[in-house]
């Protein structure tokens, strides 16, 4: 396996880089961007640090670029972390200088459409960490939820092993960030049954790989992900979006990572609790349960048929639901199916 860097971590007192690789949401819904600022300020004591595009809607795919690239390079930043995802980062990767992010590696938070980077920073040898965004985990209306901000706190501090614990709660109905009368009222939660282990019965550990299941699909058809060798021994984790795929196109896309060649090289999959509710399409919880059942149905079917002895675990708190875990992806995790235990490497 290739050698990851582990980029040093920050302190409570630095400067952070705060961009928008993506979306500009921030010139767009100000106030949920300055509740996640100032939570940065004041519950993690660490300075936020913009550049010119972190507050501009439709930037520029260079401009973006030279941002991200600007933020590695700067001596006085110790850590990177995304405002918000968006749909176009793919745009972005080649604009980036890579001898210089490779030569000052940081630590780089964010997850749907951050998955872009994340993966690009992996195929530079860099761990970096899904999860943590400005306007999600960290603007959570009300307050941060006490599982993520344990996690991020973690991630972004120390550098050990980390067990991650399934929450008793969970929340996928956002509050409309057009509605400031929300600001401090917390989002609908609801009852959590933990994790679904499924699967080979055994222990691996390896490092992590993945992210958002639609962005990967979008860096394999752009020849962005590595060779399939490059993926032996690792753990994969996938989690889908507000789009909300359907279970064929889940089964399809991990379909084509079997044909790939890619699929059996993972040997176990961490798979997010599927976000299951969006403004146009306001399930019931009886559509949510039924959702998530038929997309772990077709994760099952294409591990099944490529990956047999794959471990599998669904409904991690990871990605597009609340509260959200941080992953190292290229650090390493432990997946225990004996004794039902997740834990990674900060």
């Amino acid at each position: 396996m290739a050698e990851m860097i582990h980029p040093p971590k920050p302190r409570p007192g630095d400067r952070i880089a705060v961009l928008s690789p993506s979306a500009g949401l921030p010139a767009i819904f100000p106030g949920v961007y300055e509740q996640g600022l100032a939570r940065l300020r004041e519950d993690f004591e660490l300075v936020p640090v913009e550049f010119p595009t972190t507050r501009v809607m439709g930037a520029d795919p260079r401009a973006r670029a030279r941002d991200i690239t600007a933020a590695f390079a700067d001596p006085s930043l110790t850590a990177i972390i995304a405002s918000i995802g968006g749909d176009d980062q793919i745009t972005v990767l080649r604009h980036l200088d890579d001898e210089v992010i490779r030569a000052n590696p940081k630590p780089f938070f964010g997850f749907s459409d951050n998955t872009n980077l994340l993966n690009h920073l992996f195929g530079l040898g860099v761990v970096g960490y899904h999860g943590g965004a400005v306007m999600t985990s960290l603007a959570r209306p009300g307050r941060m939820h006490p599982l993520t901000e344990r996690s991020l706190r973690a991630a972004l501090f120390t550098s050990g092993r980390f067990e991650l614990t399934p929450s008793v709660e969970y929340g996928d109905e956002p509050h409309d960030w057009a509605d400031d009368t929300l600001r401090d009222t917390e989002p609908r939660m609801l009852p959590a049954e933990g994790w679904t282990w499924s699967g080979a019965h055994r222990t691996v550990e390896g490092p992590l790989w993945g992210g958002c299941l639609e962005i990967l699909s979008w860096l394999l058809q752009a020849g962005f992900v590595a060779p399939p060798e490059r993926f032996d021994g690792h753990v994969l984790v996938l989690e889908t979006s507000e789009e909300m795929p359907s279970a064929e196109e889940v089964f399809r896309t991990l379909r084509n990572m079997g044909e790939r060649g890619m699929l059996e090289r993972f040997a176990a999959v961490l798979v997010g609790r599927a976000k299951a509710w969006h403004f146009d399409r306001p399930h019931t919880p009886e559509q949510k349960a039924a959702y998530r059942a038929e997309q772990r149905a077709a994760v099952e079917r294409a591990v099944a048929a490529y990956a047999p002895d794959a471990v599998l675990v669904f409904d991690l708190d990871i990605g597009h639901t609340d509260p959200q875990l941080i992953l190292p992806i290229g650090g390493a995790a432990l997946v225990d199916a004996e004794h039902r235990r997740v834990s990674v490497t900060y």
